[in-house]
């Protein structure tokens, strides 16, 4: 089969389409061929050598992809051959073919196409695992998401305002923020003309907001803290503004506040099945009902993943990026 390959740890260029061996089937692995698979900032990371994949998992990037189910392993029960499916991925999703565990396998949601369901697993399990399972986001509270045009923010503001939240959002520009009050923001932030702090305390007389999802790390964390709520609770899924800082423990003592940061990648395959269980039982129906939409900005065939690369390091898109390896324009 056909797979992206690191040549060498380096930039979007290292990147090349060669042919290699397809992967093994375990016994309780179904073996999809991929019909789309979404960029995420881990696989530019990973790309840069700093984000290996997990002990055991494929080492070519790719950590979503949907497609057609073409083998199972002996004791798989669930699926059959021919299902279309969409899956969460340790690694291995820029190829033609990939071996997955069955219990990070999903429905194809009614209404939404196989190829655009490549932009589902991660951003969907990522935000309900954080902002839901772990910080519990309920209705009638507050929430802000940093990065409200990415793909998580753009599926975050959408899940958030169907459990009857109040969403708030950062963006870069105002096109960019426009898009997110369209999905449904209430308060939208342009943090390069604005200060997002001032503003989440006008908006909320004074109090802050309760749970903040932030992909930025060091450089937001003592902002973050202030715009919290008492009781608040910050989740941290990046590093982009870096990983070390230093912060005053007495804000977090005063407002009772809750620090939290995971990823997804390197849990194991029994947790992230039930996270995959969890989605599929919490935020399948809004797709269904149409509440919640998968927001694609651009498809490239799977041969021109550094150029889809090089579009995501530059951050001017607007929701998720899709490699697709039988590309017809």
């Amino acid at each position: 089969m056909k797979a992206i390959v690191i040549t060498s740890p380096g930039g979007p260029e290292v990147l090349q389409l060669q042919e290699v061996d397809e992967p093994e089937l375990k016994d309780d692995e179904v073996l999809i061929k991929v019909e789309a698979s979404g960029l995420n900032q881990a696989d530019t990371v990973q790309r840069s050598g700093v984000y290996p994949p997990p002990k055991g998992a494929s080492h070519y990037l790719g950590v979503e992809c949907s497609g057609t189910i073409l083998a199972l392993g002996k004791s798989v029960s669930r699926w059959k051959i021919g299902d279309q499916v969409c899956a969460l991925l340790s690694g291995g999703g820029y190829a033609e073919k990939v071996a997955v565990p069955d219990g990070q396998v999903l429905p194809i949601p009614p209404g939404v196409s196989v190829k655009d369901a490549g932009s589902l697993p991660e951003v969907t399990c990522t935000v309900w695992s954080t902002v839901f399972m772990m910080s519990q986001l309920s209705a009638g509270e507050t929430f802000l998401v940093h990065g409200g045009s990415s793909g998580i923010g753009t599926f975050a503001i959408q899940i958030a305002k169907y459990y009857g939240a109040r969403v708030f959002v950062t963006a870069g520009s105002d096109k960019k923020l426009a898009v997110c009050k369209d999905l449904g923001a209430d308060v939208c932030i342009n943090y390069k003309t604005e200060d997002f702090v001032k503003r989440v305390k006008e908006e909320t007389g004074g109090k802050g907001v309760d749970v903040i999802l932030d992909h930025i790390g060091a450089s937001y964390l003592k902002q973050n803290i202030e715009s919290l709520n008492f009781d608040g609770r910050l989740f941290i899924i990046g590093t982009m503004g870096g990983s070390v800082t230093e912060v005053d423990l007495r804000a977090l003592l005063l407002k009772r506040l809750t620090v939290q940061s995971a990823g997804l990648r390197y849990r194991s395959p029994e947790n992230k099945a039930v996270i995959v269980s969890e989605v599929e039982k919490n935020v399948w129906p809004a797709i269904v009902a149409g509440r919640v939409k998968p927001v694609i900005y651009k498809y490239f065939p799977l041969s021109d993943a550094a150029e889809a690369h090089q579009l995501m390091e530059k951050s001017g898109h607007i929701g998720k990026l899709l490699l697709v390896p039988q590309f017809s324009g």
